[in-house]
């Protein structure tokens, strides 16, 4: 017979779903990175590692998924457990490259501790879109300036660089980095109107190539569409597939409430 299923939940509402879909799952999160669990989730400090894997394990635990926004918290050296200070080097090399190197390392270290990484959207299928996913409709320009936006992130996938690509009259208006979607869409909101050729737009969210969408799926949710109205543009493009929907109902109701349009294409 199988073990626990454990969730390390992290920021935004995804960690509640899964929670709410999976009510024999034993939650967890570390101390330091917000959560919306509340005291149903077991806070753990990030610098006793140790103490983490051997309550799981206690549990029963052989499965989890670790889910929502993660923020690096800060750590305190003199805290280090024996077997967190191990890990250490290993983890500050990873943080030299970028996000998908040091998620990768973090796979590895629960995964050596015996237990299985799963992804949300295994566990809640319904999360990723389909390319029958069609609200509203592009014009030849915005799939012009979608096309245009997949190159772009194509080209930097392999270093490992951007989800989220702004394009609108074949002019790059921004790329996506470390600060995140919104500052994206706000920095483009802000773009004056004499450096931009034209209304409209498209916002096109993808996964990177090779990217491990265990614990870094590329989501869209009802701020995400907040961000789309408030910079100008027409509408947003998403990997189908590879890019999960939180909020659904009320994403697509704010697509709809705010005359964009949303489609998912194979990349």
């Amino acid at each position: 017979m199988s073990g626990r299923l454990a969730i390390l939940a992290c920021g935004g509402a995804l960690p509640v779903r899964l929670a709410e879909a999976c009510p024999d799952a034993l939650c967890y999160a570390l101390q330091g990175v917000p959560h919306e669990l509340g005291n149903r989730a077991e806070e753990h400090q990030v610098e006793k590692l140790g103490g983490l894997f051997a309550a799981m394990k206690a549990a029963g635990v052989d499965r989890m998924v670790m889910a929502g926004a993660l923020t690096r918290p800060a750590l305190d050296p003199t805290a280090l457990d024996p077997q967190t200070m191990q890990l250490v080097p290993r983890i500050m090399a990873a943080m030299q490259g970028g996000d998908d190197g040091l998620l990768r390392v973090v796979i590895e270290v629960f995964e050596e501790q015996g237990f299985a990484v799963l992804g949300a959207h295994e566990l809640l299928p319904d999360l990723t879109a389909s390319e029958e996913l069609q609200i509203g409709a592009p014009d030849p320009q915005d799939l012009k300036d979608a096309a245009r936006a997949w190159d772009i992130l194509s080209a930097l996938s392999p270093l490992d660089v951007g989800q989220g690509c702004v394009v609108a009259a074949g002019q790059v208006l921004g790329i996506e980095t470390i600060q995140g979607t919104d500052a994206l869409l706000r920095f483009v909101s802000e773009t004056p109107e004499a450096l931009r050729l034209g209304a409209g737009g498209v916002y096109v969210k993808a996964a990177k190539r090779g990217q491990d969408l265990r614990v870094d799926m590329p989501a869209i949710g009802p701020t995400t569409i907040d961000g789309v109205a408030s910079a100008g543009l027409a509408g947003l493009v998403i990997e189908a597939g590879r890019v999960m929907i939180l909020e659904r109902e009320a994403t697509l109701k704010a697509v709809e409430d705010a005359g964009l349009f949303l489609t998912a294409r194979a990349l």
